[in-house]
């Protein structure tokens, strides 16, 4: 299985911006964003201008990493977007969403995207009582996403509930801590995500 193996803090540094690759350390200020704001490198510090394609391969990137999804199922994604009815980019933001190890993370059964993919890997979350270890699951309005019996006493999926908990849950998943089970109550409207993401951007690219 293919895996982007690169540190996580350069991949924040390459993007100018925090994407919450390392759980608990990005709240905090050890945060390399908050230490060295500029890309990693010899000659990272230099400031030079992108040409309108780099801009959109930096999005499209910064997209990538956030979510954890290499380029080959990413454009398999995209096109799956762009044959959908609607925008294109809603779309794929959405299908990003509804993914089983984002919705993991948004449930704080881990503390970042990463570990939440290796919960599912594990053998460790249920959809609607059946044992899902597929990461790309696409979790459909209404499903039952929880935390298998044999994992609920792992104190990583304990201390990531508690932290998410803290943070507050979004507003389409209603989460029961008590006992590790959330619903996923619909899709996120576009205004419900990220507005430090430009998915326009990604679009454009693709569209060439």
């Amino acid at each position: 299985m293919a895996r982007n193996l690169a540190p996580k803090c350069k991949q924040c540094r390459r993007e100018g911006e925090k994407l919450f690759l390392k759980g608990v350390k990005c709240f905090s200020d050890k945060c390399a964003i908050e230490r060295r704001n500029y890309p990693p490198g010899q000659h990272g510090q230099k400031k030079g201008r992108l040409s309108d394609y780099g801009v959109q391969l930096r999005e499209k990137q910064k997209v990538r990493r956030i979510y954890g999804v290499l380029e080959k199922q990413f454009r398999r994604i995209y096109k799956a977007a762009d044959r959908s009815r609607g925008i294109t980019g809603d779309n794929l933001l959405q299908a990003l969403e509804c993914r089983l190890d984002n919705i993991a993370y948004l449930m704080g059964f881990g503390s970042s995207r990463a570990e939440a993919r290796q919960i599912v890997r594990h053998n460790c979350i249920l959809v609607n009582g059946k044992s899902i270890n597929i990461p790309a699951y696409l979790v459909k309005n209404g499903d039952v996403v929880e935390v298998s019996t044999k994992a609920k006493n792992q104190l990583r999926i304990k201390a990531s509930l508690d932290a998410a908990n803290n943070r507050n849950f979004p507003s389409w998943i209603d989460m029961n801590i008590k006992e590790m089970k959330g619903v996923f109550k619909n899709r996120p409207d576009r205004a419900d995500l990220s507005s430090t993401i430009n998915e326009s951007l990604v679009v454009e690219l693709y569209s060439k």
